[in-house]
């Protein structure tokens, strides 16, 4: 393990420098190995499951025998094609991904900036916690009606009101992250001087990446779902307009047609991009 040469002279870092790595609390590598062995069966079982879905989808709806019930998967495939030659389904989906991005990220932006200040200071979270507490076990629906009454029927309401749902969840989890964070680091930090930056960035920041992660997994399938409730009551696009529109005709394949396009595409960004990165901001931990 070698140290920057900033503290090289400092006769705590020649005992780390001279500190044998494999001492450092790591795991053996037969046991890093198994579970690394073990993602590529993970991955093998994924697509497995899937197809039974599929079958099990396609069984039942073969057993009900009515479209208007429960349509069968190559219904849906050809509803589909034929709403994406229109043009109508990558639209609707665009602009509510596009609302979802807007709303997650105030929400993780918000949630995380407040959410770490209230775990270092028990005072600020005294503050804090019953606005969070309120917010929190407020009825959705109510924080969409008052955003649409206060600020109109605009874009900026439906994003806030998303924003306002989903931001106490992402402070309760970064803060106490921000409790759990090691004082021995702390003590390191006012020991050699660190500046801010690099004690946001080398000691602060790899401690709360695990619970950042699990907040986004856990707020990005909730946003969405918060956006379509938005959208239904609200807005005259995106995917829950479209499904209140089937809904009023009774068009059941319509309404999983859009609902199960949307979860696809956020089963691909869950499975691309939040997996791995939650496996790596938690590797440490598995090596520790």
């Amino acid at each position: 393990m070698r140290c920057p040469k900033a503290y090289s002279g400092h006769p705590m870092m020649d005992d780390v420098r001279h500190f044998p790595e494999h001492a450092v609390g790591s795991n053996p590598p037969d046991a890093f190995d198994t579970r690394r062995r073990a993602f590529p069966i993970a991955a093998a079982i994924r697509p497995l499951s899937l197809l039974s879905f599929a079958v099990a989808w396609w069984a039942a709806a073969h057993l009900a025998s009515n479209p208007q019930i429960l349509p069968a998967p190559d219904r849906l495939l050809a509803f589909a094609w034929q709403e994406l030659r229109g043009g109508a389904l990558p639209l609707n989906i665009g602009i509510t991904l596009a609302r979802v991005i807007a709303a997650f990220a105030i929400a993780m932006v918000v949630g995380s900036v407040v959410g770490y200040l209230a775990g270092r200071s028990p005072r600020l979270d005294a503050v804090i916690d019953p606005w969070m507490v309120v917010t929190l076990n407020l009825p959705l629906l109510v924080v969409v009606v008052l955003s649409y009454v206060w600020l109109g029927l605009n874009e900026g309401a439906a994003v806030l009101a998303v924003a306002i749902a989903k931001t106490p969840t992402v402070f309760i989890t970064i803060r106490e992250g921000a409790r759990a964070l090691d004082p021995a680091l702390k003590d390191l930090e006012t020991v050699y001087r660190l500046p801010l930056s690099r004690r946001l960035w080398w000691v602060t920041v790899p401690q709360l990446l695990p619970y950042i992660a699990a907040a986004s997994r856990s707020g990005l399938s909730i946003t969405w779902k918060i956006v379509l409730v938005v959208e239904l009551l609200g807005r005259p696009n995106g995917v829950g307009f479209v499904l209140n529109l089937y809904f009023q005709s009774f068009n059941v394949t319509g309404i999983l047609t859009y609902g199960l396009s949307f979860a696809a595409i956020m089963l691909v960004v869950e499975t691309t991009v939040l997996q791995p990165w939650e496996r790596r901001a938690n590797a440490w931990r598995r090596r520790a």
